[in-house]
């Protein structure tokens, strides 16, 4: 059975087409990562799941109850952590716990042993009677995590749950979602625009771009349908030969894309390829400064279905 039914949702903001026409399913238990650059349509089709805005059409489902027919109905069974914390930071983490009981109808000792058992879960035992203004970046995260979990819903959105921490602290939060999907038994849609994350968390994923679903599937199919390998070449300098660079890379491989002094494309065959490269370089006089190998990415993925660099359309998004 699947958790959330996505029709067909479209919205638009002014001049912003923000969804177009996006269709997907979860099912029961999985975690599914909706991915995407900033700016794709990730948060406003979240924003649509968990009845925060209306779409202008298409239909939704989440744990059976239609969206727009039953917005009550599917609140009772959702969590939702926003991309912005909704923790009190003069309160403490106990604190924050309770009143989110609370609002949710809970009280005494079930309520209690909830969020005992909810400050183990996510590791925050220790904290749970500090006040949550001094929590690092990762703790106040996770007890926002916490905040979503506490009325046990059905299913749980997490938004953008990892921006703005370190690496470090992104790796732990990695770490405590896969948990949490075991230990509650929990439906879990991700919006992410971290490709590892993605490729990490998720057991199937949808590529969202400028508002429509382009691709689908879990990870390692996903870039297992693209065959061969993707080659990047640097130059040795900045000296004026990039575009003959990419010209001469372009025409050996496929999908060649550029990024500073890097060449990028796509080939049947890294090993057969790399000498062909170097040579014809090297006939043209461009010096290189080393060349590599590698197995697709989600991020061949994403130029392959879409013809666009996921980094610049990222950060086009955020600007």
């Amino acid at each position: 059975m699947d958790a959330i039914v996505v029709e067909e949702l479209r919205k638009r903001y002014k001049a912003v087409q923000a969804l177009d026409g996006v269709s997907f399913a979860v099912r029961e238990g999985e975690v599914f990562g909706l991915l995407g650059p900033n700016g794709a349509g990730k948060s406003t089709t979240v924003r649509v799941l968990t009845t925060l805005t209306k779409p202008d059409s298409g239909r939704a489902f989440v744990a059976g109850e239609d969206v727009l027919a039953h917005p009550n109905r599917v609140r009772r069974s959702i969590g939702y952590v926003a991309q912005d914390s909704g923790v009190d930071w003069e309160a403490t983490g106990r604190e924050n716990l309770l009143l989110q009981g609370r609002i949710h109808g809970m009280a005494g000792k079930p309520l209690h042993a909830r969020v005992d058992e909810l400050l183990g879960l996510v590791g925050l035992e220790d904290a749970a009677n500090r006040v949550a203004r001094g929590y690092s970046g990762g703790m106040k995260r996770r007890l926002d995590i916490a905040i979503g979990l506490v009325h046990k819903p059905k299913v749980l959105f997490l938004d953008e749950p990892t921006t703005g921490l370190d690496p470090e602290a992104r790796a732990a939060m990695w770490i405590e979602v896969e948990r949490l999907a075991q230990a509650e038994s929990l439906t879990i849609l991700l919006t992410t625009h971290y490709l590892e994350e993605a490729d990490r968390l998720a057991e199937r994923v949808a590529i969202v771009s400028k508002g429509k679903i382009v691709v689908g599937g879990p990870p390692d199919e996903l870039k297992r349908d693209l065959q061969g390998e993707s080659v990047s070449v640097e130059l040795a300098e900045q000296n004026g030969r990039l575009a003959d660079a990419e010209r001469i890379v372009g025409g050996i491989g496929s999908e060649v894309k550029v990024e500073g002094q890097v060449v990028r494309t796509r080939v049947p065959n890294g090993a057969h390829a790399i000498p062909v490269i170097l040579g014809a370089l090297d006939d043209a006089g461009i010096e290189v400064a080393s060349v590599t190998t590698a197995r697709p990415s989600l991020d061949d993925v994403y130029l392959h279905y879409t013809g666009r660099d996921f980094s610049a359309e990222d950060e086009e998004g955020t600007r």
